[in-house]
Formats: structure tokens, sequence, C-alpha cells
């Protein structure tokens, strides 16, 4: 075989960095290989006019052109999980592996797909879902598998960092910074998936699969988005030493896998904390290499593609030598994963930030700190800010507790005639 063939479905942003980078770097490419990768077929309803030149005599008629028996490799990039999952085993089915970006797909459908190509003997290659142009997938698959990984905090939406960071520099509320991304192309026109945690979820669910050798699935990831973060909090978080970031975490707690993605008070000390715009941080905490940490453009053409193409160069070296499957798709053979229980986050016990809007009156503090205690829960600090004023914010830090009584005390709290609104709680991490 003097070159590996590859089809690609879809040529939209991250594919048309795909057919760049196979264009453009071919040479580089070919040197690291030994042997060239050759786009062969191209199939999508929409291919920008720019790419276009660099595809002539490649662009397929339908997308079965790329199951043909001289297609080694499908690199599938329309997203969604509907036809991308049929395409996706029809190619496994028909003999080919795959690479993709398709964290949906993969936090829903992940074991099915691995599992199909596991009885193929075909790989799947993914590492583009995750953090974009970041190589944690390698990294967890690979370079720490003599560890056992004890937990990971990231940041891995480029989206809500962009508008976090935003508000804390400029001073500018939620809707001004997300209109800002959006305009700068960091934020979709309909941003749902990212702003209310989604996106951050999809992509949580895969690192804890297979961190852990685990099928955890979106639905497992306890999410809330930033929608509900105001320039105040992020003023006072800043006053305690804090920055408030998107972050989804992942440990074992018990024997359960303990999977969210929150917002959270972050030390300002905190790589995390100091990870600003559209860049994605990961930190993974093991038992034999402590900690490292991931650092990188989470999004974009070029950054994900260039994850997809090391992927399709991968799974290429694989054919060329006939070891596919030589590392486990779900970082462990299947008879190591598991299906754990995953822990209910009202049984965990942090720290919190609660901000209340509260009658401007005396006696209102004593009320609060009154029911927060009747639930053994302990007031650190408080801030009450606003004088002469009917309605005023009112910031309390609380000490550890275990987040059922936190709940079971807001519930109180807000029925009160001093309270306006909802209480906004965002957990604080405390971890040294």
């Amino acid at each position: 075989m003097e070159s590996v063939n590859v089809g690609l479905l879809g040529v939209g942003t991250v594919g048309s960095g795909v057919v760049n980078i196979l264009t453009h770097n071919a040479d580089i490419i070919k040197k690291r290989l030994g042997f060239e990768l050759n786009l062969k077929k191209v199939y999508a309803k929409h291919i920008k006019d720019e790419v276009k030149p660099l595809l002539e005599g490649k662009i397929a008629s339908s997308y079965e052109e790329l199951l043909a028996e001289d297609i080694d490799i499908v690199v599938e990039l329309i997203g969604g999980t509907t036809f991308a999952k049929d395409f996706i085993l029809k190619a496994i089915q028909a003999k080919k592996s795959v690479a993709t970006a398709n964290k949906a797909l993969l936090a829903e459908y992940g074991y099915e797909i691995f599992s199909e190509a596991f009885n193929n003997k075909v790989d799947v290659g993914y590492e583009a879902a995750v953090a974009g142009g970041i190589p944690i997938i390698k990294a967890i698959k690979e370079s720490l598998a003599a560890n056992h990984i004890k937990s990971i905090k990231a940041i891995v939406n480029g989206t809500c960092n962009y508008i976090l960071s935003e508000m804390f520099y400029k001073e500018i509320s939620f809707e001004k910074a997300l209109k800002d991304a959006q305009e700068k192309g960091f934020a979709e026109a309909d941003p749902t998936f990212d702003i209310e945690g989604i996106d951050s979820a999809h992509k949580m669910a895969i690192l804890s699969s297979i961190s852990f050798g685990d099928n955890v699935k979106a639905k497992d990831v306890y999410t809330e988005g930033i929608t509900n973060i105001d320039l105040l909090d992020i003023k006072f978080a800043d006053e305690f030493g804090y920055r408030i970031k998107l972050i989804g975490i992942t440990n074992l707690v018990d024997g359960k896998i303990d999977v969210r993605v929150h917002p959270t008070l972050i030390k300002k000390d905190d790589i995390l904390a100091k990870t600003d715009g559209e860049f994605n941080a990961i930190k993974v905490k093991t038992d034999m290499n402590d900690e490292t940490i991931y650092i990188g453009k989470g999004a974009g053409s070029l950054p994900t593609a260039s994850a997809v193409v090391a992927d399709v160069m991968d799974i290429a070296r694989n054919i060329k030598n006939k070891t596919n499957l030589r590392v486990p798709l779900m970082a462990f053979p299947f008879n190591y994963v598991k299906k754990r229980d995953i822990v209910n986050i009202d049984d965990l016990t942090m720290s919190y930030y609660l901000r209340f809007t509260v009658k401007d009156q005396a006696g209102v503090l004593s009320k609060i700190s009154g029911i927060l205690g009747e639930y053994n829960i302990s007031i650190k600090s408080v801030v009450q800010l606003g004088k002469n004023e009917e309605w005023v914010p009112l910031i309390v830090f609380t000490h550890k507790a275990r987040e059922k009584d936190i709940k079971q005390a807001l519930t109180i709290i807000e029925k009160l005639d001093i309270i306006k609104e909802n209480v906004l709680l965002v957990r604080v991490d405390d971890e040294e």
C-alpha cells in the first residue's frame, strides 16, 4: 500500500480546515508517516468557494461514494446524532476506520459505536471531540495509561470562558459579553448549547468514560450554565480572591462517578482561573504522575482540524502496520468497561457562594443565618451592599455543607417576604 485513502463527510468550519491541512501540509505528513495520506473523496451539501480549488476531481455526488472499497478512512464532520450515527455505523460495517469530532454523538452513542468498531476490527479516532486542538484524549488513553486517574477539572468551552473573561476584564454584563462573542465568532447565533453547559457536559461525559473505564452519557452529567452569573458576582468573587469559571469536574467517590458542569469560584492562583478568552484548560490528577495540565484553543477551524488529521495519521499507521485497535477505543478493553452509579450532587459537600436580594431593613441577616443554622450551614463571611434602597444584594460565603441541606434551606428562605428573587448559588472550589 503506497498511500492511505481518506473520505471526508462535511466541509464546514472544521472540514475546511482538514482540507487545508491535508493539502498544504501534505509534505510533512508524508515525511512523518513514511507514506502518502490521500484525500480521495469529499461529500458535502455546501462547499465554501475558497476550498473548492483544493478539491478538484474529489467531490463526490453522494455520501455512498465515501464507502467505496478504495477508501480506507472516513472522516465525519457533519455533526448531529441521527444521520451522522447511521453513516458512521455504515462505514464501520464496511470495514472503514473513522475519525470524528462529534462530541454529542459520542456522549450519547459512543459505547454502541465503539462496540461495532471493535467487532469489525476498525479504529475510531475522536481527539477533536474534546477541547479542539488539545491532545487530551491521547494523553488519557496512552500517556497516562499506567496511572489511576483521580480527578479532572477543566474548562472545555471557549464560548463561556470568553464571555466570563470579558465580563471580568471589561466590567460588562453577561448580555453585552455574549453579543460581543457572537460578533467576533466565538459564539453561535443560538448559543444555548454553549451557555447552558450542554457542550461541556458532552465533553465531560467522554472524558469521564475514558478516565474510569465507564459508559458515561451526557444525561449522567449534572449541568448548569452561566446565564445567571451577573457582573456583581464577578466583582464579589474577585474581591474574595476568586474567578468565576464554567468548570467540568469528574472523579470517583466511593466507587461512584461524580461528573458535573457548573459555574465555580476558583482561587485566583489556580491555572484554571488564569485561563482566559477562548482558551481551554484541563487539569488531570493521577496517582503516579501527580498533576498534568493541558492548555490550548478548544475550538476553531485549524486547531480542531489539526486534531482530526492527527487521528487520521494514527489510524493510517495502524492500517499500514496491520495494528488496528492497538489502543482500546475507550482506553480500556470492553471487558473492563463498567456502568457505575452516578453520584447525586445533593450528596456532595462543598463550600458555597450565595447571593440574596433582600429588603434593606434590620433583622434580615439574623433571619437568613438562623435558617441556615437549622440545616447545619455555618457562614464564613458576609457582605451587604447598598443603603437607603428598598432591595440590596447580600453575599454569603459558607463553610462546607451538604448540597441537599443548602437547597432545603434556600427553599425556605426564598419564601420569606424579605427576599425578592431566587437566590444565586455558585459552588466554591476550596481544594488545596
